[in-house]
């Protein structure tokens, strides 16, 4: 990889990286919401979409004026957007969260994270071509990293429902698809477009059955921060960093760096609910870590 090359990826990487803590804060503070304020998965879900989404979308329009609505002038654009909105957005966000609910967020993440499996296996297919070395060197380092930090390399301490099972693997499917599926209109169209859309879109459908306009669970000033917080950081900036880092780094690239999440969930759960960090917890840690020093220092075949 020559330097040039290494210098443009590096934004990239970074908002790969900052979504990824984003995200695991966020999961931490949905299963907050659900375990200690008894916020209903699904209401959560729809007002964290349409308010992004909205936030996304005026963006999007005050920088971009008319060009923020070129994405529904053709029919073609128009579908894979609808698409994104409902088989990405809202399937990526509902199977996380609703896994959370069935069990707890380390769990979830963890079946979440066979996603990237999918992501390189479908690219090698495509491709017709295996994955190089590095990818799978890191992609092993992530699941290892990620399977130690959250069961301290217990299989019997992942003892969690048949659903729970099957609404975590539907969750790493979402996110395979929500990795490849919007690559195209991101070529064409701004992530804050894409993103703000694909949110609205899914957040107005959905709403249909869920009826957010009914207040559930408990609220008061750590309700309203938690809530806040995974509209603002754990949607809005964290998925426009993440669809951005795609056009630059490529989806691959970006799922694998995205294993820092657990860690982010791992030490938010240590400094706020007081939860103990043992061995396997730092092993896991540093393979993870691991995982983005050799995504940065590999060579990515042409």
């Amino acid at each position: 990889m020559t330097l040039p090359t290494s210098y443009q990826k590096v934004p990239g990487l970074i908002m790969a990286i900052s979504s990824a803590i984003f995200w695991g804060i966020s999961g931490t503070c949905a299963q907050y919401l659900f375990e200690e304020k008894q916020v209903d998965p699904a209401w959560l879900v729809t007002w964290r979409m349409i308010l992004a989404g909205a936030i996304l979308v005026i963006f999007s329009i005050a920088s971009e004026k008319k060009i923020a609505f070129e994405i529904w002038r053709k029919p073609k654009n128009a579908i894979k957007l609808v698409l994104f909105g409902l088989l990405g957005m809202v399937a990526v966000q509902f199977t996380y969260f609703y896994s959370i609910s069935l069990s707890n967020a380390a769990t979830a993440t963890i079946l979440q994270y066979i996603g990237p499996v999918f992501v390189v296996a479908f690219y090698a297919f495509k491709n017709k071509k295996w994955p190089i070395l590095a990818e799978y060197a890191a992609l092993t380092l992530a699941l290892t990293g990620t399977f130690l930090l959250v069961t301290h390399g217990s299989l019997e301490e992942l003892v969690i429902s048949e659903k729970a099972i099957f609404w975590g693997i539907l969750s790493a499917l979402a996110l395979a698809f929500y990795t490849i599926q919007p690559v195209g209109l991101l070529r064409t169209f701004s992530p804050a477009a894409v993103t703000g859309w694909g949110m609205l879109v899914g957040g107005v459908f959905f709403s249909l059955f869920t009826q957010p306009w009914e207040l559930t669970g408990s609220w008061d000033s750590g309700t309203i921060s938690a809530f806040a917080y995974i509209v603002i950081f754990g949607t809005v900036i964290a998925f426009y960093f993440f669809l951005k880092s795609v056009t630059i780094i490529g989806a691959t690239f970006a799922s694998l760096l995205c294993s820092v999440e657990p860690l982010a969930a791992a030490l938010t759960a240590v400094f706020w609910l007081n939860v103990s960090f043992f061995a396997m917890d730092w092993i896991g840690t540093l393979l993870i870590l691991l995982t983005v020093v050799v995504l940065t220092l590999s060579k990515e075949k042409k």
